[in-house]
């Protein structure tokens, strides 16, 4: 698993006040096709936090489910990927977080059911909607939007990264 790590304020594990874990997932179909969610005027893999008392594959099973709708029940995936950020005095002053980001790819072409979706409010409000992007095309995609709408979060720039580590595998 290829590890990315990012500590632009040179912490110490010990700096640490809180971590976080979420997963991330490239959804890949038979037809070469990624699924990504789309708000905001931004792209990302569906994922999302690790809750109290779940693993990491319960938490692909529930984002997948909550994301997309589908019920796919995996068992024994490995990560990817993972991407480790330390940041400075936030989500406040005094506040230092560690966050842990595992990439994993699922491949299925189980059908997506909106019916089953539980999304956020601020996805709501951010009109998501999710796209099949051919894997050809998910570079210049993500490049074309990042460029018409800007990368405010460098969430495009992430997804570029973990892309280009996906494909080296």
């Amino acid at each position: 698993m290829q590890e990315i790590i990012t500590n632009y304020d040179n912490l110490k594990e010990e700096d640490v006040t809180e971590v976080v874990k979420r997963v991330k997932i490239l959804l890949i179909n038979s037809r070469k096709e990624i699924l990504l969610g789309y708000s905001y005027h931004e792209y990302q893999f569906p994922g999302g936090h690790v809750e109290e008392g779940e693993d990491l594959v319960d938490t692909v099973n529930r984002e997948i489910t909550e994301e997309t709708g589908m019920v796919l029940n995996l068992k024994d995936l490995k990560p990817f990927a993972k991407a480790v950020g330390y940041y400075k005095d936030w989500p406040e002053v005094g506040k230092n977080r560690k966050i842990e980001i595992y990439y994993y790819e699922v491949v299925t072409d189980e059908k997506i059911n909106l019916d089953n979706t539980n999304y956020t409010d601020s996805e709501k409000e951010g009109d998501f909607e999710l796209r099949y992007i051919p894997l050809a095309k998910v570079e210049e995609e993500l490049e074309n939007n990042a460029s018409l709408y800007g990368d405010k979060k460098e969430i495009a720039k992430e997804m570029l990264s973990l892309f280009k580590i996906y494909k080296s595998n």
